[in-house]
């Protein structure tokens, strides 16, 4: 990547944006399509993040244009808005992980998506390194940057786990303001959501090429989408707790 640090903040974005895309773009096209091979045959696509990363599982999961296969797995520990600190303790905490991924259960054809900019705390490795164990392809959605830069609290990283991973290309500590010395301005939300939009993209477009018709959210903001969704909600309540407070 070209050295940018002069770039105001909006140009400093789009040059990662733009780098994301050449180093991760084949990657996007290959992470669609073993989705599409899941969800054509029924599988549940199964989304995880700690901490802030939980943002980003709150956009895969009952999200306009977003696939209604998508169950999150997560312990409440590790949600922030309640107890910042706590999140971060659990996160860490040995144990966590593989007793999410036990009790979703995850199984074939199903696939997991995994989001963690540096993949080494040990709740993102054990949640992929558990759905792995159980024959379920992962998606790591991180950074290769961050990951380097970050202490190592588990034996290994999350991309190590993973069938496919997305680099989104986070610098080292997040932040990216001021560029002679970076302490505000976090960019990795606005990556990964970029990331994860692409591979929707990539996916419709390969659907559409295949004939296959996808399971996907209307809004229930524009007329018609509360009745769209309705036999979504059937299909999926019973196999996504989450759906209806299961």
């Amino acid at each position: 990547m070209a050295d940018t640090a002069g770039t105001p903040l909006p140009g400093r974005v789009r040059d990662l944006l733009d780098d994301l895309d050449a180093v991760s773009g084949d990657a996007i096209g290959d992470a669609a399509a073993l989705l599409l091979e899941s969800v054509a045959n029924d599988g549940i696509v199964h989304v995880a993040g700690a901490g802030h990363s939980l943002a980003m599982v709150c956009e895969t999961f009952y999200r306009a244009g977003g696939l209604a296969a998508v169950r999150p797995i997560w312990d409440a520990g590790v949600l922030p808005l309640d107890d910042a600190v706590r999140s971060t303790r659990v996160e860490r905490e040995p144990g966590v992980g593989r007793r999410v991924v036990a009790a979703a259960a995850p199984a074939p054809p199903d696939v997991a998506v995994v989001f963690s900019t540096s993949g080494r705390n040990p709740y993102p490795v054990e949640v992929a390194e558990a759905c792995a164990a159980r024959g379920v392809p992962v998606v790591a959605v991180t950074s290769a940057r961050a990951s380097r830069g970050a202490a190592a609290r588990a034996p290994t990283s999350l991309a190590d786990h993973a069938a496919i991973v997305l680099d989104t290309r986070v610098p080292p500590g997040d932040a990216l303001h001021p560029p002679e010395g970076p302490r505000t301005a976090a960019v990795s939300t606005i990556l990964a959501a970029y990331t994860w939009a692409r591979v929707l993209a990539d996916l419709d477009d390969l659907a559409a090429a295949r004939g296959v018709g996808l399971p996907r959210w209307t809004s229930a903001n524009v007329p018609g989408g509360d009745e769209g969704n309705a036999a979504l909600l059937a299909r999926y309540k019973d196999r996504i707790p989450e759906l209806a407070g299961g």
